[in-house]
């Protein structure tokens, strides 16, 4: 760092929403000349306190100071005209503009009201020179990869003088060889004294590029730390939330032995299967009535997983086998097919239909599965509803209720209802029990443990190591998108194991077990 002063203070800050409270108390400070990491799972305040900052939420308490000078932004408009520029992970600039008019859109060099069209793209490319990038500023800013439009939106935050440069995600779709160019322009850009705040899930990224590590924990602030003094196992701890020596033993789940369990044909079998810039090739086996656990932080893969056994994304290549012979999943339909199920993480954007009742939406993957041209007899869905509703103890009970009424939990009940009657081989389980109480976790918990005893296999995700030891017969684990390790869970297998396997990356064969 270059400067003993911080560029940016921000203290007390606290943000409140109704129900929620997003933020109490957190103090953050950027010194210019750093790469400054803020960390934290789902939930944590990273985005609130990024959007407290740059004037898209009012704070509730607290001060923020700009060179000692205290600010407060209308939005990040006012924010960018004082030099606090943020660059998203989806890319805000117009794809359908030229480099050059990206650039400079909405200040570009006029002479009697009329654009000097060659001023801005002398200008362009003399900025982009700065940043070593060589490119047409004429061409269409969509005929670039998402890493070069991010460069460019760069390029303008510095055109703009920003002091304070907010890269929210920068990397999440990028492949190796762009990290490491966006990861040069950061270090030049530190190194001219910028101050920079970069918000990440990979781990390996943190500690090639941070001088300076913030961790953020339920809205709160668990501390500030230097890169060079903080292991990957204790920055691993402080996000979730975890001291490993008072970890609390976990209850076993009474499960059938995983040698017989693995004998004979898996249900399923994938090699290689991967996505570019979403997960790294991998291969796993699942048998029926096992449970597979996928543990990782958030950001490490494990959805992306989870969409390519259910053809949501297409691979870019690796095989699939059901019952030992070749099988496309490639599309959703074709999964279901062949017996897959998949409950999303977001009930609410990819599961739940909310102005439809609760039996409609209890009954819509199996609709869809015999086609809308022959629709289920009235008489057959309220049957089937009926026994879910009871067997799942969804409330209220009335099917005709619309979904939208019901708690988070009753609506993640809906969903599994959804997929049980069309009894699949394998169900995807992406944090069922994500944001729901205690008793409506517990419940399902225990519905997969009985669906497994009844020869059902499940890939459960979870970010819960607790969890997923809990339910697990075997523990895939994963990090920067890629699975590292597979792991038995036996009685060798505990939280910590599976931490430090998080933190150092460490791959392991399956048979390590």
């Amino acid at each position: 760092m270059t400067d003993s002063r911080p560029v940016l203070t921000m203290t007390g800050i606290s943000k409140s929403f109704p129900g929620v409270r997003a933020l109490h108390n957190v103090n953050f400070r950027l010194f210019p000349g750093e790469v400054h990491a803020l960390m934290g799972e789902n939930g944590a305040g990273k985005s609130t306190l990024i959007k407290v900052l740059t004037g898209v939420y009012d704070t509730d308490e607290g001060t923020i100071t700009l060179d000692g000078e205290p600010v407060s932004f209308s939005g990040p408009m006012q924010a960018t005209a004082a030099g606090v520029s943020t660059v998203y992970q989806e890319v805000n600039l117009c794809t359908n503009l030229s480099v050059a008019e990206n650039i400079f859109i909405g200040r570009e060099p006029r002479l009697l009201g009329a654009v000097r069209w060659g001023e801005v793209r002398r200008r362009a490319r003399a900025l982009l020179t700065r940043l070593d990038l060589d490119l047409d500023v004429s061409a269409p800013l969509g005929s670039y990869s998402l890493a070069i439009q991010q460069m460019v939106a760069i390029a303008r935050a510095i055109d703009i003088q920003a002091r304070v440069l907010i890269l929210d995600e920068p990397t999440s779709s990028l492949d190796a060889g762009e990290v490491a160019q966006l990861f040069r322009i950061m270090r030049q850009l530190r190194d001219e004294g910028i101050a920079i705040l970069f918000v990440t899930h990979f781990l390996d990224q943190v500690y090639e590029i941070a001088d300076r590590i913030t961790v953020l924990r339920n809205g709160g602030l668990v501390g500030e730390y230097l890169t060079a003094e903080l292991p990957q196992l204790g920055l691993v701890e402080k996000m979730i939330g975890k001291e490993l020596d008072v970890l609390e033993g976990l209850e076993e789940h009474s499960r059938r032995d995983l040698g017989a369990l693995e004998e004979g044909t898996p249900l399923v079998a994938v090699s290689n299967l991967g996505r570019a810039g979403a997960v790294a090739p991998f291969s796993l086996t699942i048998h029926a009535g096992e449970v597979v656990g996928l543990a990782g932080l958030l950001g490490s893969g494990r959805t992306e997983v989870a969409r390519l056994f259910f053809g949501a994304d297409r691979a870019d290549g690796g095989q699939v086998a059901i019952d030992g012979t070749s099988s496309s999943l490639r599309t959703p339909a074709q999964a279901i097919d062949q017996g897959v199920g998949f409950c999303s993480e977001n009930r609410r954007a990819e599961g739940i239909v909310p102005e439809l009742s609760v039996r409609e939406n209890i009954i819509l993957a199996m609709q869809a599965a015999r086609g809308w041209l022959r629709p289920i007899p009235r008489r057959r869905q309220d049957e089937l509803v009926d026994k879910y509703v009871k067997a799942l103890n969804i409330r209220p009970a009335d099917p005709e209720v619309p979904v939208r009424n019901l708690s988070g939990g009753n609506q993640q009940k809906v969903l599994l209802a959804r997929w049980l009657i069309t009894e699949p081989r394998l169900l995807i389980l992406d944090e069922p029990t994500r944001g729901i109480d205690i008793g409506a976790k517990t419940e399902i918990q225990r519905l997969v443990t009985q669906l497994s005893d009844g020869g059902m296999a499940v890939l459960f995700i979870s970010a819960e190591l607790e969890e997923v030891l809990r339910l697990s017969h075997k523990v895939a684990v994963m990090r920067d998108r890629q699975m590292v390790a597979q792991l038995a869970n036996d009685e060798s297998l505990d939280a910590e194991r599976i931490m430090q396997t998080i933190a150092s990356g460490s791959h392991r064969e399956e048979a390590d077990r």
